[in-house]
């Protein structure tokens, strides 16, 4: 679903969101001049712009997500495994952990994640 496809700075402007939601449109702006040292004409563009794309709802100036943070990451996390994977997700594992050492519980984790989607 390539409506799921979000720029870095449309990705920061709907993590503010689905952080605080629903948010009043006034409130955001502020929050976006805070966190994102925008301006309100651009905040206002920006939820124009993702509602019309079908990810954000403005309903009598409160502004929430229609999509869920959860389907973006992995609409994203799918599109690199693709782009820079080959799609194996052993590739990815292998280029991803080099170098590092996981903690016992985030290994046991990652244990448990492959078990169940064995199953």
């Amino acid at each position: 679903m390539e409506k799921l496809k979000l720029f870095d700075a449309e990705f920061k402007f709907v993590s503010i969101i689905w952080d605080i939601e629903p948010v009043n449109s006034t409130e955001l702006s502020k929050i976006c001049l805070q966190k994102l040292g925008w301006k309100k004409p651009t905040t206002y563009n920006m939820i124009r712009k993702l509602v019309e794309r079908g990810i954000l709802e403005n309903r009598n100036a409160m502004v929430t997500a229609i999509v869920k943070r959860e389907d973006v990451q992995k609409f994203e996390s799918e599109a690199l495994l693709e782009k820079a994977f080959d799609n194996s997700l052993p590739s990815f594992l292998a280029s991803f952990l080099e170098g590092k050492k996981l903690s016992e519980k985030e290994a046991q984790k990652i244990k448990k994640m492959i078990e169940e989607a064995t199953k």
